[in-house]
Order: structure tokens, then C-alpha cells, then sequence
């Protein structure tokens, strides 16, 4: 980066909020190196550096907690990366109407830790809370097992400032859970990767820590015996927290011993309703076929959550690939027997767990010493299988080498000019992480 722009940067963020040169390098992303990295203090600084970033025709990526960043496109130029560490303050909470306006540099841990403290929690449970950030969170809608029961990012959002790419700042939404005035801005933003604004503040609902929280284990021969299961819960009168399906891999992967596959129940709530329906939870598995139920709590509970949660990431050897899958809930179980046997004949491996209730699955491709043309072969014929069956496909994580060869996203739909259309009026200069969304957004 041209030494008069590096002071620029300078004069706006400060020097020790600024690296150039080798410093730069905990933030290479998909083998390039960014020209400057700086951390802005507020979202005046922010907005400062958009517009420099505007004038000059830099593109920007901005930088959180770094969890989902292997998600899009490789980048053509890294040019600027915008990281929003030190925006980490709580700025308002109203306990007695249970929201809260938080920076969005603040890790989910710290933000739940705060709001614990007066008995309330973010309904979210994402993986990695402990480094991933309140605006990365919303920006890729990210969420976690709970999301059965209590939606996700857009369904918790009230009000979000972003910074555009000229530098405006712009507010939407309100303050408050009863908000109908105008249109719904904000949740435009959930889910679009950072290529529409920076998102710098957020109000959100909050919700009473449950009494109680527990989580029912319960165990099968078989998947597709496991995926019954599921959906006789879905049709219940129970209402769970979480249901997740797991696969014999991902049950071998958290210790279950369950070679079909298993069911990842939560039951939160005041203690005599999550008694009665652990209770009446076990009686209905128990004739459907589970060979074991078990109803944990405490430091049980949150080893088998977080595992969980680390799936793709530490917690299963020789990852070659991660594949996120939207499929009908009702043929979760089938989609992942399908491609467990995809992966076998290509020499490789599938771990699969999904969120039963709404279709979401997680496909992870793991083998040792997997070659790429093996990975690609795969990943081509799952997207091939759930596109088939009327869902969707998009790679979580890849090495670059394969990225090069397989789509991340699938191919655009009749929305794209709606979306392109939206991405010209929000950002004009498209310096906001070009390239590396749907369609090359």
C-alpha cells in the first residue's frame, strides 16, 4: 500500500491500529495478503475509512471473529481488511424490556456472560462463541442447534446501524420489540456477507435464562429409524429446544457409540415442564425403535454440545471439504444416507448432522491424505443430489485448490437481479468484499 494512503489510515485509526507489510500476515485469506489491516474505534472511524477506501477504489473485507471467512469465493485483490475488534461495548440494556444495543465486535461469549448477569441471553448458539462476533454472527445468519425453537438472526434482530460504501452511516428498525414503522432494513443485511455494508451496532430481543436445560441422547441402529423419529417429535405436542440428526460418523466423532446414528433432543424451559417431557420424550422413542436414551445435564451436556459444535473443525480428523445442505425436513435422513455413499465411492468419508425440523445439514468430508480430484468429485456429486431433490447447496470450507474448481455457491436463480440490482444502489464503488458472493456479488 502506497505510503501516503498508509498514513491516511493512520491519521484516521491511529498507528498501533494499523499493520502493513509482513504484520499483515494472521490475515491472509485463501493465499493473498491484504495491502493494510486496520482496526477502527467507532463507527466514525469506520465510516472514515469507507470513504477512503471509496476515493481510492480499495476493496474492503471486513474481519471479525475470522469463523466464517472461508465462506465465499476467493477474493481477486484483497485489498483492505476492516477488522471491528475494538468495537465491543454493550451501549444500552433494558432488562425489563429485554433488548439490547451492542457493538458488533463483541464475542457471543463475552455479549452472553453481560447478559447473564441479569438472569437473560441471546437466543443463538453458533459454533465457536468464544471467537465468533456479534456482526459476523449476523452476517452470515449464522446459528446453531437451538435455532428449532427460537429462529435465528433475523428473528432476534429490532435495529442495526451499518456503514455503507461511501462512508454514510445509516440506522434501521428501532429500539424496541414492537417496532412497525417502515420497512424492514435491517434483516436485509442478515445473511449478506459484508458485500452491503458494514454492520457497526445491533438491538436485539433478549430472552429469560431458562430454568432448566437439558439434552436427551438417544440412540439407533439405523439412520433413516433415527429421521422417523425426528419427524414423529416435529409432529408432536413436545416442543424442543434442538433436534439434531446425527449420522453413525458424527455419532462416533462425540463418543455416542451409535453406529446407525443418534438424536440430539434440547428440552429447556421451568423444571416441571422439561421433567414431563424428558419423561414423555424417552417413552415415545422407546417405540420407535431407540436402543438407548439418556438425559443429561451440566458438564455432560455442554461437552456433547460443544463437540458438536467443533464438527468439521477439531473434532474430526483429515477434513477435506465441509458442504452445507437445505433439503425438505422430510427427506433429511435419505439426503444423508445418500451421501455418505457418495463419499465411500470416491474413497472418503461423510460426517452429517442436520437440524431435523428445518432441513439444515452439515456434511463434512473427511479422509486421510484426500487428493483434490477426490474432493471435487464429491462435492460435484452432492451438490448434483441435493439440487435433484429441489434444495440447495453451498461449500462451508475448502482448500483453495479446490475452490478453484468447484462453484461455492450454487448458480444464481431468477433473484440474482433483484440482489445485483440491490448491491449497485448500496454500494456503488463495489469495494464491499467483492466478488466472493453469489454470482460474483
Amino acid at each position: 500500500m502506497p505510503t501516503p494512503l498508509a498514513d491516511k489510515l493512520r491519521s484516521i485509526a491511529g498507528a498501533p491500529h494499523v499493520l502493513t507489510g509482513v504484520e499483515c500476515s494472521p490475515h491472509v485469506l485463501e493465499g493473498r495478503t491484504p495491502e493494510a489491516v486496520v482496526f477502527p474505534g467507532s463507527k466514525e472511524e469506520v465510516a472514515a475509512v469507507l470513504a477512503l477506501a471509496a476515493d481510492e477504489g480499495i476493496p474492503v473485507t471486513p474481519w471479525g471473529g475470522g469463523t466464517k471467512l472461508g465462506i465465499g469465493s476467493p477474493p481477486t485483490r484483497l485489498g483492505l481488511v476492516l477488522g471491528l475488534k475494538r468495537l465491543h461495548r454493550i451501549l444500552e440494556h433494558e432488562p425489563g424490556d429485554l433488548t439490547a444495543t451492542v457493538e458488533t465486535g463483541i464475542t457471543l461469549s463475552a455479549l452472553q456472560s453481560e447478559l447473564g448477569k441479569r438472569g437473560q441471553w441471546l437466543s443463538l448458539d453458533p459454533a465457536q462463541p468464544d471467537r465468533a462476533t456479534l456482526g459476523g454472527i449476523l452476517a452470515s445468519n449464522a446459528s446453531g442447534p437451538r435455532r428449532h425453537l427460537y429462529g435465528t438472526c433475523r428473528d432476534l434482530l429490532i435495529g442495526l446501524t451499518v456503514v455503507g460504501g461511501d462512508g454514510s452511516i445509516v440506522r434501521g428498525g428501532g429500539k424496541v420489540v414492537k417496532n412497525v414503522a417502515g420497512y424492514d432494513l435491517p434483516k436485509l443485511y442478515i445473511g449478506s456477507y459484508g458485500t452491503l455494508g458494514i454492520l457497526v451496532e445491533a438491538t436485539l430481543k433478549l430472552r429469560p435464562l431458562p430454568d432448566e436445560d437439558r439434552l436427551i441422547v438417544a440412540r439407533f441402529e439405523r439412520l433413516k429409524a433415527a429421521g422417523a423419529a425426528a419427524r414423529a417429535i416435529v409432529a408432536s405436542d413436545f416442543i424442543p429446544s434442538a433436534l439434531e440428526l446425527v449420522d453413525g460418523g458424527a455419532s462416533h466423532a462425540l463418543g455416542l457409540a451409535a453406529s446407525g446414528g443418534a438424536l440430539l433432543i434440547g428440552v429447556d424451559g421451568i423444571k416441571e415442564q422439561v421433567d414431563w417431557q424428558c419423561a414423555e420424550v424417552g417413552r415415545l422413542l422407546a417405540t420407535l425403535g431407540s436402543t438407548e436414551c439418556r438425559v443429561l445435564d451440566g458438564p455432560g451436556r455442554d461437552e456433547i454440545w460443544r463437540g458438536f459444535g467443533e464438527l468439521g473443525r477439531v473434532g474430526v480428523e483429515g477434513v477435506a471439504a465441509v458442504m452445507k445442505w437445505g433439503v425438505l425436513p422430510t427427506r433429511v435422513a435419505e439426503i444423508m444416507e445418500e451421501g455418505g455413499a457418495v463419499a465411500l465411492r470416491s474413497g472418503l468419508r461423510a460426517v452429517v448432522t442436520a437440524h431435523a425440523g428445518v432441513g439444515i445439514a452439515t456434511a463434512v468430508l473427511a479422509g486421510a491424505g484426500a487428493n483434490a480430484d477426490a474432493v471435487v468429485r464429491t462435492l460435484t456429486a452432492w451438490r448434483a443430489m441435493v439440487n435433484g431433490a429441489g434444495g440447495h447447496a453451498l461449500v462451508e470450507w475448502a482448500p483453495l485448490a479446490v475452490k478453484e474448481r468447484v462453484s461455492v455457491w450454487d448458480a444464481p436463480d431468477a433473484a440474482f437481479r433483484i440482489m445485483k440490482g440491490i448491491k449497485e444502489r448500496l454500494d456503488p464503488r463495489g469495494i464491499l468484499n467483492p466478488g466472493r458472493f453469489v454470482g460474483g456479488l
